[in-house]
């Protein structure tokens, strides 16, 4: 069978008006020429309904790690659909795709994260940690700890408790909701530092942190959840040595530590996984998705230590959480053929060279005018613009800064994500020195020419 698509801009863009985008100026999107229909991508690159090659300097969504139209993938797909196209994992069914990629996630995760839960997002990984982590301390019969510390510039999900969990700022309050959130203050030492040396500074944050588990009680405490580096608040770094810190202090307080590593596992910061590799920390849960099927098929992981596992699979109770697609088979399949890509091209080991390549070149940005800080890792970079240097002022959020930086970044060629005064900068890992020269060269002179307009 054929689907019968619409083929010109105009077609895509009339059918589209019945398309509700995420995350978007619904009201914008109405004006002529605010929609760019992607119609073709590969490799590094996608196409767009007008036949403009673009890079896709946001890898689709901090996702497709190992770059578009690879084949291995796609086949394993196709192959999986062929034998078994969908069965549940749910009661006591399992299928053997699910079953191979679990087990492919215990070997690669750190320590004795050895137990996997499937779903089909990574605000869903999330839900589910917090979730699992309820059940667990009821089955220990401490069902008052339900609370849970997160921090202010997080981003943990678009779901309830997953948006509850993000930076108040973009929850809207919803946070106060069931009284269950916590934020902690934000790690981003040049925003917060107040004059404080970056070791100082981290004192303070630990010190928030010890004032606010003693203020709710760590008895009432499920869990602390953080991103090892800050993708959507921001692309924020925190100071060396802080996540480690952190999780010696909720492990003294018996407090539950959930990496969340939706974008930071699987190649984007060099390593499979971050916490441990990158950032010297243990947690008792990582959640994962975006990269783990490299955007081939929506997936997820809630990845659980054996003791966590151990509570809540013994005797008298039942494990009553999962989703229809838990597991599915075709995006399962992606997940194992995804990984088998990353090991034989050894994506991740080229990713710790090119991808502090790209880090370099972007943070060689610094010096124009309106750029207050470049920063992240490898292949996860922010650019965050500001009014004056000296007092970090941020420009009128009316000006739409980094939107008018992106669309210039389009026009030659680049796809560029921007977030209020901050461009996010989150592509494939395979890119080549050479397209890493020429991202950075289309940057520079996108900013210079927004500099002039202003």
């Amino acid at each position: 069978m054929t689907l019968d698509l619409p083929k010109t801009t105009d077609d895509i863009l009339t059918e589209d008006v019945h398309l509700v985008q995420s995350f978007a100026d619904l009201n914008a999107l109405k004006q002529d020429g605010a929609r760019t229909a992607i119609v073709g991508a590969e490799g590094t690159m996608v196409t767009d309904s007008e036949g403009n090659e673009l890079i896709d300097g946001i890898g689709g969504l901090w996702c497709v790690n190992v770059g578009h139209k690879r084949r291995e993938i796609i086949e394993a797909i196709n192959q999986q659909l062929e034998t078994l196209d969908f069965y549940s994992t749910f009661y006591s069914f399992t299928h053997p795709t699910a079953a191979a990629l679990a087990a492919k996630l215990a070997e690669l995760a750190p320590g004795s994260l050895n137990k996997v839960h499937f779903g089909n997002s990574g605000s869903v990984a999330n839900d589910s940690a917090v979730r699992i982590l309820h059940h667990y301390y009821k089955r220990l019969g401490q069902p008052q700890k339900r609370k849970v510390l997160s921090r202010h510039g997080a981003y943990h999900g678009s779901t309830h408790l997953a948006i509850a969990m993000t930076t108040p700022e973009y929850s809207d309050g919803w946070h106060k909701a069931e009284g269950i959130v916590h934020h902690l203050r934000k790690p981003h030492y040049w925003r917060e530092g107040d004059g404080m040396t970056e070791a100082e500074f981290t004192d303070a944050l630990l010190d928030d942190i010890k004032s606010e588990i003693e203020s709710l009680g760590a008895e009432n405490i499920a869990c602390f959840i953080g991103e090892p580096i800050m993708g959507a608040g921001g692309v924020i770094v925190p100071p060396e040595g802080y996540h480690a810190r952190v999780a010696d202090l909720c492990r003294d307080y018996e407090i539950k530590v959930i990496s969340d590593e939706v974008v930071t596992a699987f190649g984007r910061l060099g390593h499979f996984f971050a916490s441990k590799d990158v950032f010297g920390f243990q947690p008792d849960i990582i959640t994962t998705a975006k990269g783990l099927t490299s955007g081939y098929q929506p997936l997820s992981a809630t990845i659980l230590s054996d003791e966590i596992h151990e509570v809540i699979s013994g005797p008298g109770a039942m494990f009553l959480h999962g989703m229809t697609y838990s597991g599915h088979p075709a995006a399962s399949a992606a997940g194992l053929a995804n990984i088998a890509l990353m090991e034989r091209d050894q994506i991740p080991q080229t990713a710790r060279t090119t991808g502090k390549l790209f880090e370099t070149t972007l943070k060689g940005l610094g010096d124009l005018d309106i750029v207050g800080e470049v920063r992240g890792s490898h292949f996860m970079i922010g650019i965050e613009f500001v009014k004056d240097k000296v007092s970090k002022e941020i420009f009128d959020p009316s000006l739409n800064i980094g939107l008018k930086v992106a669309q210039k970044c389009q026009e030659k060629g680049l796809i560029a994500r921007p977030l209020g005064h901050i461009l996010i900068l989150s592509p494939t890992l395979i890119l080549s020195p050479e397209q890493i020269a020429t991202i950075g060269a289309i940057l520079r002179e996108s900013i210079t020419e927004v500099m002039a307009e202003l």
